[in-house]
């Protein structure tokens, strides 16, 4: 028999050098935070070469389009963002992949 893990989500991505890691998170039944929600609880890490986790991610995708596909979810459009002061130069991500197609959900290590 295999173990099996439930998580509500991923609660923080950490890259350092060719390891990622990504942390499990579960909702405390018990425990609230200042505005009567479910407090965030680690329960798992998992622990990826680079190449591994763009491969994960790779299938991670594909399985969220099924997903899309078959309307089991459907994908928010990203907030438009706010004008920058005129003052301020606003820097592009060197990534080939825009802002605007990216989750609102996904990790500060990777905005």
């Amino acid at each position: 028999m295999h173990t099996e893990i439930y998580t509500d989500g991923v609660d923080e991505v950490t890259i350092g050098g060719s390891i990622v890691r990504v942390d499990l998170i579960s909702l405390s039944p018990t425990e609230r935070d200042a505005n009567n929600a479910p407090k965030k609880v680690f329960r798992q890490r998992l622990i990826f070469s680079a190449e591994s986790f763009a491969n994960s991610v790779e299938v991670m995708q594909n399985a969220l389009q099924g997903l899309v596909d078959a309307g089991v979810v459907q994908r928010s459009r990203p907030k438009p963002p706010t004008a920058a002061p005129q003052a301020t130069a606003r820097v592009e991500p060197a990534s080939s992949i825009s802002d605007s197609s990216r989750s609102p959900n996904v990790s500060a290590n990777f905005r």
